[in-house]
């Protein structure tokens, strides 16, 4: 049996040579320090060289975070009033007025901030290595970038999943997402004459956009309130459903441009085109329910955008920090973000739509 060689830390001018050693005495041929080379021969050493340009299609946003409303937050709590009435009025006997008073109908309403954190540790000799070979001397601060990005990534996932199930009385670190909230707010909004959440159950004859475009005008018909909505936010395979209705039943949709260069198809409803907005950080589940067909329940949102706000501590984009030097000498930069999302009028601005297929 070959002797076993036991790990021991050494100089790192030494591993080249501790690892020829090592190979030799475990009796496994072994070249020169050279042998990294691809080729050696007569007039030629090949060796290995990268292109510098590191390919890299990871995803870092989502298009809500891109587009919800961000608003600087009052305190933490951070608060504010939503009104829900105006006084009314009375028509009355025009030779014997009389009249009550009538008082407007306000609510507060507070939300708790939440903090994202991220952190990034930089080895002084690797550092400086990579700085020496030059090839990828950007790289310490891509990966910086990287490491606000994926705060930024988070925080747009978590803008609609957050798993927290009030916006005060904190249950989870994370943020109380929109669609927990809007559809929570179902009922109650069931109750007073709204939306509430709206299944469709692909196996039968219903139409996807006629349901989309019923619902709106539905939120429009109200007399309550003036409801505003701008946006239709789904799943891409939701979406996916849509353009294939449209295509079997010859269907043609307007084009709007919803973020820079980014276009997306728009239905024409009472309140004019809304925007079908893929967003694959709303998540789908596995149908387990019996009672209902489909293999997957898709969750897609018609929302009044203005009616959404993002409330930030002190600055919107993440901050980063340089802690100082550890006895190893290693260079950290911790990434933090604080605020909340609020949907208002979670039960009356906004609808849930449900897809069973």
């Amino acid at each position: 049996m070959a002797d076993i060689i036991d790990a021991a830390f050494v100089r790192p001018s030494k591993v080249p040579i501790q690892v020829s050693t090592s190979l030799r005495r475990s009796g496994t041929a072994v070249g020169e320090i050279g042998a990294a080379a691809d080729y050696m021969g007569p007039g030629a050493i090949e060796i290995n060289r990268y292109k510098t340009e590191i390919r890299d299609m990871v995803r870092r946003r989502f298009p809500f975070g891109q587009r919800v409303n961000n608003t600087p937050a009052t305190g933490q709590p951070s608060r504010y009033f939503e009104q829900l009435a105006i006084p009314t009025a009375a028509f009355v006997d025009p030779r014997q007025l009389s009249a009550t008073a009538g008082v407007p109908q306000r609510v507060e309403r507070a939300l708790l901030l939440k903090a994202i954190t991220a952190q990034i540790n930089y080895g002084l000799m690797d550092v400086e290595v990579n700085q020496q070979q030059g090839q990828f001397a950007y790289l310490e601060a891509k990966d910086l970038t990287d490491t606000v990005d994926g705060t930024l990534k988070l925080h747009d996932q978590k803008l609609w999943s957050g798993a927290d199930s009030d916006p005060l009385l904190t249950t989870s670190s994370e943020y109380f997402g929109v669609s927990g909230q809007i559809i929570s707010a179902a009922s109650t909004s069931t109750a007073a004459g709204g939306p509430g959440v709206v299944n469709i159950i692909s196996a039968s004859a219903t139409s996807i956009v006629d349901t989309i475009k019923t619902q709106v005008a539905t939120m429009a018909s109200r007399t309550d309130f003036e409801t505003r909505p701008s946006a239709f936010y789904a799943n891409p395979l939701f979406l996916d459903a849509v353009d294939q209705e449209a295509k079997k039943f010859q269907l043609y949709f307007n084009q709007v441009e919803i973020l820079p260069g980014v276009v997306v198809t728009a239905i024409p409803t009472q309140m004019g085109n809304l925007p079908l907005i893929g967003d694959p950080s709303i998540s789908f589940v596995t149908n387990t329910n019996t009672g209902q067909p489909g293999t997957n329940i898709y969750t897609g949102f018609i929302v009044s955008e203005d009616m959404i706000e993002y409330h930030y501590l002190t600055d919107l984009l993440p901050r980063v920090f340089q802690l100082g030097l550890l006895g190893n000498l290693a260079a950290q930069f911790v990434v933090v973000k604080f605020g909340a999302v609020i949907v208002i009028g979670a039960s009356y601005a906004h609808t849930a739509v449900m897809l069973y297929k």
